[in-house]
């Protein structure tokens, strides 16, 4: 019953050969891999107007919105064409991580790593979050239920992601379609407006001034706005995701991907400061031009909804990006090796249910506030941003390859401009949040460093050498009888196969039953010696692990194997009727060196 439903919500198991054929097209790797850099359009513009509207009514009049988004879309410019040339130059995908590793050194790329980690986590978490936003803006009645739609929609992504990539490019691609459509619709009309008759500047609310409109207060604006650029590295760290030629599709991918998320973010931030709104904590400034443009009609619904899709299908970039960023991390022996592993519908199943669990536990941290979550955000895929770029910039000048001094320019001027705005994100948001990035990147980096030398410890110990000669063992067999009775009658008949040494094991806590035991064992023993454990205690471990050391004394290299026989009854109450001592005893001897543990079953038939 529990195999046909889970088949029924994730789908038949895949063989191995179809891996090829549930690689992506384009028109479905774009929805899965870009969702997360195209819908932040959705809550960039806000964030620069949250920080302008600190230094007045004139800051948001005055088009600094404008400039501070054209400087970010150059920036993405410089960014997407450096991940265009790391894509050409790993086509076997691992983006940041990979780059950094093998140029700059295996720390560097930890620290990338860990700061991809951070930021893919935040991303489901920030996304979510803002869907919802995207709802209540609309919808105000749902705002009790903030953190639970939150939760929900990770569960509808994890599902699914779950069953399959190129399922969940079909599931996803329409809602990002509808964004792309309505976002540009949206765009096109205010431009009309505008050149036709003139947007209307219209304040519904007076600003108070509270700062001063400096210098640190336009690049603490910046740094909001620059949350429009991540999850730009998506696309580099999934290559292999891609139909043949991978490369090829992936560079095409990632330049669809920056044109139309430049289109659409200078549009929202030029009509947001055409229509003159102003950020509030009830509706979101995406819904406030829209309901500018078209009042509360069909279309304004259409853009929330789409915005919704969009905004929660953009943890999809993370579910794509991280089980696959952690399956190269694991393969390098950073990770545990489970996250290696491909499940049956070929997909990271075990990287994508910790990414669903590591992003709730954000959402009920932070109870479902996007505002609460943007200042930790962004921080760590800047700084994967500048190692990734530094480390191609090395690797130019290092293989001076055809057309390296191209190449190097641009990956040096992403990287210092990248790192720039690392440092400014440490310093307009170190108090709102970011110090908490930053404090847990190196923490992170601890663990996988810890990880990757219990591997190679592990591997030392475990590696054969010519010394390495085979020895005899000697198999000493303990039967626990705690009475005679079928179950144990069958386990010293298959034990006596395995050994010459097999010793009935059973521990006294009452002499009457000892007595009867002993009596009884003359006949159903077998010819095998029964041992009695005194135990003053009634403790059945205790006296176990110190026999096990007098029978380790015995002899040199003893293996011993303790066999626990145990029937099942028919139904599942019925194994609440019997005493399960056994389960303490099993667990007491997974820490015993030398000790194989196994249980030998009985199945009654009613």
């Amino acid at each position: 019953m529990s195999f046909s439903f889970r088949r029924f919500i994730f789908g038949s198991p895949l063989p191995t050969w179809r891996e090829m054929h549930e690689r992506l097209p384009k028109i479905l790797a774009l929805p899965i891999f870009a969702s997360d850099a195209l819908s932040s359009v959705a809550y960039a513009t806000e964030e620069i107007l949250r920080v302008l509207i600190l230094a007045s009514m004139s800051a948001i009049q005055f088009p600094y919105v404008i400039y501070i988004s054209i400087a970010i879309v150059i920036l993405l410019a410089i960014v997407v064409t450096s991940y265009r040339q790391t894509i050409h130059a790993y086509p076997s995908g691992g983006g940041a991580y990979i780059v950094a590793k093998d140029n700059l050194g295996p720390t560097a790329g930890l620290i990338a790593g860990s700061a991809l980690t951070i930021d893919y986590t935040l991303t489901v978490a920030v996304s979510t979050a803002a869907g919802v936003a995207a709802i209540i803006s609309a919808w105000p009645q749902f705002s009790p239920y903030r953190e639970a739609m939150c939760l929900g929609f990770v569960f509808i992504v994890t599902v699914g992601n779950l069953r399959g990539a190129r399922e969940s490019g079909l599931i996803f691609a329409l809602p990002t379609y509808a964004f792309i459509t309505a976002a540009l619709g949206l765009i096109g009309f205010g431009l009309y407006r505008e050149f036709t008759e003139g947007l209307k500047i219209e304040h519904s609310v007076v600003i108070k001034q509270t700062h001063d409109l400096t210098l640190f207060l336009i690049l603490r604006a910046f740094s909001g706005g620059c949350t429009a650029m991540t999850g730009t590295e998506a696309i580099s760290n999934a290559v292999q995701a891609f139909k043949p030629p991978e490369a090829k599709n992936a560079s095409t991918t990632l330049t669809w991907m920056a044109a139309i998320l430049g289109t659409m973010f200078l549009g929202i931030s030029y009509l947001a400061w055409r229509t003159g709104v102003i950020p509030s904590g009830d509706e979101t400034v995406l819904s406030q031009i829209t309901r500018a443009m078209f009042g509360t009609t069909k279309y304004y619904y259409f853009v929330q909804i789409a915005t919704m899709s969009i905004l929660v299908l953009a943890a999809n970039t993370s579910f794509a990006g991280f089980p696959r960023l952690a399956s190269i991390m694991a393969r390098d022996r950073y990770l545990p090796r489970q996250l290696y592993n491909v499940g049956d519908r070929l997909v990271f199943s075990n990287g994508i249910i910790i990414l669903a669990m590591l992003a709730s536990l954000l959402i009920v941290v932070f109870k479902g506030d996007t505002h609460a979550l943007i200042p930790l955000y962004a921080i760590g895929v800047f700084l994967s941003f500048t190692l990734s770029q530094a480390g191609m910039l090395k690797r130019f000048r290092m293989r001076r390859e055809r057309g390296w001094k191209r190449g190097a320019v641009i990956s040096g001027i992403g990287a210092f401009l990248t790192g720039l705005v690392t440092l400014i994100f440490a310093w307009t948001k170190f108090l709102e949040g970011a110090w908490v990035v930053i404090l847990l990147i190196p923490g992170f980096v601890y663990i996988f460093s810890k990880i990757h030398e219990h591997y190679i410890q592990l591997g030392n110990q475990l590696r054969l050498t010519p010394e390495d000669a085979f020895e005899p063992v000697n198999n000493v067999i303990l039967v626990l009888t705690p009475s005679v009775h079928r179950g144990v009658k069958r386990a010293l008949e298959y034990t006596k196969t395995l050994s010459s040494d097999v010793r009935a094991i059973h521990v006294e806590t009452d002499p009457v039953d000892t007595a009867i035991m002993e009596q009884r064992w003359e006949q159903w023993g077998g010819g095998i010696p029964l041992i009695i454990l005194e135990s003053q205690y009634r403790s059945l471990v205790k006296p176990v692990l110190e026999y096990l050391q007098e029978v380790k004394r015995e002899h040199k290299n003893t293996i011993i194997t303790v066999i626990i026989p145990e029937f099942v009854p028919t139904k599942w109450w019925h194994k609440l009727l019997h005493n399960q001592s056994g389960i303490l005893l099993k667990f007491a001897l997974l820490f015993q060196r030398d000790v194989v543990t196994s249980n030998l079953r009985y199945y009654l038939d009613k």
